[in-house]
């Protein structure tokens, strides 16, 4: 057998936890499967160990989007930009961020929309203001869609912490908001997207205390955004928001992430560099 066929072949047992022969916490993957792709070699922390996998030339794009899981914009958006360009992209070149949030208009008036000229015929933005309180130690969220977006947001917020992985729960998010409804459909997402998460314990989340604490984190989140959002769907591309970005994200995302990312041009962007298909969306 060749050295380097050996080497392959007991990489993945060098990779094991010293002494232990189990995986370190926060890697929910057979050792065998560590060093199939940068992202689960992330999570395992074995990148180091990966002699296959080549280093990325450059940082991926980030790109934060702070959003309403019944806001028909945030779904126009996040369905037909974003999961779009997620799919075509390998994960070297774009890093996504989701946070969902509950908002409310509270004495400010009549619903004001953000949204581009009539031909383009799509859902404008809403204006928002954040409120959330705090009764007898426990969070309490109003939303801006009413108690429904509240339960889509800590559904999908809770999906996050229970997929961990980007790929695991991306795909069952983009299921649930392109679907007939955002808080009916999970079992249904999950059989299809993850099969392998606990749809029992993401119920357990949105009812207990974890599902509160998650939506309290993703609205200090939003609220410390500079500068302070005026609607959603609220782009962040590397750590700024500008009128302009918003406008180009929206127009053409693939396009803006394209033109940003410095490493080599994946394909999608007229590149060589072929992109992966992500896992829990198989072709």
């Amino acid at each position: 057998m060749a050295p380097a066929v050996l080497l392959a072949l007991l990489a993945p047992v060098a990779l094991l936890a010293p002494g232990l022969g189990v995986a370190l916490p926060g890697c929910d993957y057979p050792a065998h499967l560590w060093c199939s792709s940068r992202e689960i070699a992330v999570a395992c922390q074995a990148e180091s160990r990966c002699a296959n996998l080549s280093r990325p030339a450059a940082a991926p794009v980030e790109l934060s989007l702070y959003y309403e899981s019944l806001c028909p914009a945030c779904r126009w958006f996040l369905v037909q930009e974003l999961f779009t360009t997620w799919l075509l992209l390998p994960a070297e070149a774009l890093s996504i961020t989701l946070v969902p949030y509950g908002n409310a208009e509270v004495g400010a008036g009549p619903t004001r929309c953000r949204g581009r000229s009539p031909p383009r015929r799509r859902p404008c933005s809403d204006r928002l203001v954040l409120q959330e309180r705090n009764i007898s130690g426990k969070w309490q969220f109003q939303c801006q869609h009413g108690p429904e977006e509240c339960l889509g947001n800590m559904i999908e917020a809770c999906l996050m912490h229970e997929g961990k992985n980007f790929s695991t729960y991306f795909p069952v998010i983009f299921c649930l908001e392109s679907g007939s409804s955002v808080t009916k459909n999970l079992e249904a997402c999950l059989q299809v997207y993850a099969p392998q998460l606990d749809g029992g314990r993401i119920a357990a989340c949105v009812r207990g205390d974890t599902g509160a604490a998650l939506m309290h984190r993703n609205a200090q989140l939003t609220e410390a955004l500079d500068p302070p959002h005026e609607y959603v769907p609220w782009i962040v591309v590397n750590g700024k928001h500008t009128d302009e970005l918003q406008e180009q994200a929206e127009a053409s995302l693939l396009g803006l992430i394209c033109r940003l990312y410095q490493g080599e041009k994946p394909k999608a962007c007229g590149g060589s560099a072929a992109p992966k298909t992500p896992a829990g969306c198989r072709r």
